[in-house]
């Protein structure tokens, strides 16, 4: 198969560009946040981030359905997504436990 008819699973892009979205806006928002003393700038960064991999992310993904270069997820690519979106939750609300723990103990 060649790299031009390759096919991606549905959402691809979306998660791919949300991740470098992030990461680049990270590491520019918290040397700006430290240089300027605003730790408010720390969390910001990353909420850019997330808009701009969701934007990029979306157009390059219906680009490519249009191509038909987008298949949709197999049984086995739809349980493991479940498994970690259940996982992310669980880490979610247990470092939320944990902050609240320290904050009021």
């Amino acid at each position: 198969m060649e790299k031009n008819n390759e096919k991606y699973p549905e959402g691809h892009f979306l998660g791919m560009w949300m991740g470098i979205g992030i990461a680049i806006f990270t590491a520019i928002g918290l040397p700006l946040s430290i240089a300027l003393k605003i730790p408010g700038l720390i969390g910001i960064g990353p909420a850019i981030g997330i808009a701009f991999g969701l934007s990029l992310g979306q157009s390059i993904e219906s680009k490519y359905k249009k191509e038909g270069k987008i298949r949709p997820l197999t049984e086995d690519e739809k349980k493991k997504r479940k498994i970690l979106v259940i996982a992310g939750i669980s880490v979610f609300i247990l470092g939320l436990l944990i902050f609240l723990l320290r904050l009021f103990l």
